[in-house]
């Protein structure tokens, strides 16, 4: 089914609904839809590329909305990270410091319309998250704010040289004032889990308008199979990796014990 048509047919849908006070309101409301809601990665799995689209309609004309910025963040599961710095002591690397995140994403990607900064001042921004410059990392322990600064950085940098956060400015394009469309590549080393995707609706440096959806990235195949029976029989996997490794020393020790 083509972008066009699956457009059309949540407009329908948006239509045949019937008149409430929240639809009676004068913002704009935004229709979100995903071309995926379930990545599975195989064995040899290579990325995938999203497309996340919908519309943007007027509830009491079922019309244009106006003009608008559109911006699409996209954000994985969260886990606690521990970042540190390496420091060449007497010719030997070794760790000098270290700081520790609550909540970074494993995957935070953006895209809009035209560059942010030129969309939203630095406080929306921050508030929306939209971009890998106001990521919330939720920051722990004691440390001088200015090197959780440089910490955070540092994260930041090496995820978007891996592939895993991501900033696109003219990412969304735009049909009409009605119709738009992002697509997002999720790199080979995506985590799985339950990811989502946020749509921000913005006019004149307000976020007039906004929709979740989600989407969730699993793994498919004997791998999926693997990751499923340690999560369910965990003493019993547990248990049949130490007999697989006590067979396989046992194995090679038979075996150079020949030659």
């Amino acid at each position: 089914m083509s972008l066009a048509a699956r457009v059309l047919l949540l407009l329908a849908a948006f239509g045949a609904l019937p008149a409430t006070p929240a639809l009676a309101q004068r913002e704009p409301v935004l229709v979100p839809a995903v071309s995926q809601s379930r990545i599975e990665v195989r064995q040899g799995f290579t990325g995938a590329r999203l497309l996340l689209y919908g519309a943007v309609v007027d509830p009491q004309s079922g019309g244009r909305a106006g003009d608008y910025d559109i911006v699409v963040v996209l954000k994985g599961p969260t886990e606690p990270v521990r970042i540190r710095e390496k420091e060449r002591i007497l010719g030997i690397w070794a760790n000098a410091g270290s700081s520790d995140f609550r909540s970074a994403p494993a995957f935070f990607a953006v895209a809009s319309s035209r560059p942010v900064n030129t969309i939203v001042d630095e406080r929306t921004a921050a508030i929306y998250e939209l971009g890998t410059g106001f990521i919330q990392l939720s920051p722990s322990g004691q440390i001088d704010p200015q090197e959780q600064a440089r910490f955070a950085q540092g994260l930041v940098e090496l995820r978007r040289r891996q592939g895993l956060y991501q900033e696109n400015p003219g990412g969304v394009s735009i049909r009409e004032k009605v119709l738009y469309q992002a697509r997002i590549d999720l790199p080979s080393n995506v985590t799985t889990g339950k990811y989502t995707a946020e749509t921000f609706a913005i006019t004149r440096g307000r976020v007039v308008a906004s929709a979740t959806a989600k989407i969730e990235v699993v793994k498919a195949g004997l791998e999926g199979q693997v990751v499923t029976a340690a999560q369910r029989w965990s003493f019993v996997y547990g248990l049949g990796a130490i007999a697989l490794s006590l067979g396989m020393g046992w194995l090679a020790g038979r075996l150079f014990a020949r030659t």
